[in-house]
């Protein structure tokens, strides 16, 4: 019995364990490319550097507070956004090097594939969280509200980090070339600085704010503020996703779920035909 002809009962361990099989070889794979690890250990630390020092003397924190501890907030949205970038680059070069093909012709759960990535990427997506994390100590951030806030801010970080991993399998399956997937990935930039990330949104154009305002990366960002009681949080007549920033990163994921997870799926299936 195969996880192609199992009863409809057993096929979810069937689904759990093949995908647990590839979540191992994508973090191999990790292993064995040092210059991805290194690329991932110091691309936090200048970030921290680039922005808490460089821009941080020239902005100021809306209601006051140091620039540092309003910035690291926006520096782990902006790290947990990347995950789009990276299962596509990673999704598309299996695709163009027929690797995909391979699994296709083994007698694995359909759905263990884009699995695979997706939480391969979660579990990598962690340790780089983790030296930003270790980066912002350093300069001066911490989270003020104790324990149990932070770890819920941490643990949204990381709901939503998964749902963009999805998001990702499926533009690496329909891109399905490594090099157009390598030029695609400047193009994800801009999403993640049209945000409150690093500057406040008051002083933009209405129509900029409105995009700014509503765009999944502010809502993680003044989740975190609020979890972490950082400066920035914000106050007043604002849009809703900033009133209620938890739920809105919440109903984001869903929805990044609900949509891509079956887009995903079927692509991959449709793609072996």
């Amino acid at each position: 019995m195969t996880a192609l002809t199992a009863p409809p009962r057993h096929r979810l361990r069937w689904t759990v364990t093949d995908g647990l099989t590839l979540i191992g070889r994508e973090l191999g794979r990790v292993r064995q490319e040092p210059g991805e690890i290194i690329a991932a250990l110091i691309f936090p630390a200048v970030m921290v550097v680039l922005f808490g020092y460089v821009f941080g003397s020239a902005i100021q924190v809306p209601g006051g507070g140091d620039y540092r501890e309003y910035l690291m907030p926006g520096l782990f949205s902006m790290v947990t956004f990347s995950a789009v970038m990276g299962v596509t680059v990673r999704v598309a070069t299996d695709a163009s090097r027929g690797v995909m093909d391979r699994f296709r012709s083994m007698p694995m759960a359909r759905t263990a594939v884009p699995f695979g990535h997706a939480g391969a990427d979660m579990l990598t997506g962690l340790l780089s969280l983790g030296i930003m994390v270790g980066a912002g100590l350093l300069v001066g951030w911490q989270p003020h509200r104790g324990l149990l806030p932070a770890a819920e801010a941490f643990l949204l970080i990381a709901v939503l980090r998964y749902a963009l991993g999805w998001v990702g399998v499926y533009v690496g399956l329909v891109v399905k070339n490594e090099q157009v997937a390598d030029q695609m990935v400047p193009l994800f930039l801009p999403f993640t600085m049209l945000s409150n990330s690093f500057v406040p949104t008051d002083g933009m154009p209405a129509w900029l704010r409105f995009l700014a305002d509503w765009n999944p990366v502010s809502a993680l960002t003044a989740a975190a503020r609020e979890l972490f009681g950082n400066p920035g949080v914000p106050t007043g007549d604002v849009a809703w996703p900033l009133a209620h920033p938890v739920a809105a990163v919440l109903l984001w994921s869903a929805a990044l779920l609900a949509v891509f997870v079956p887009l995903s799926v079927r692509t991959y299936k449709r793609r072996g035909r």
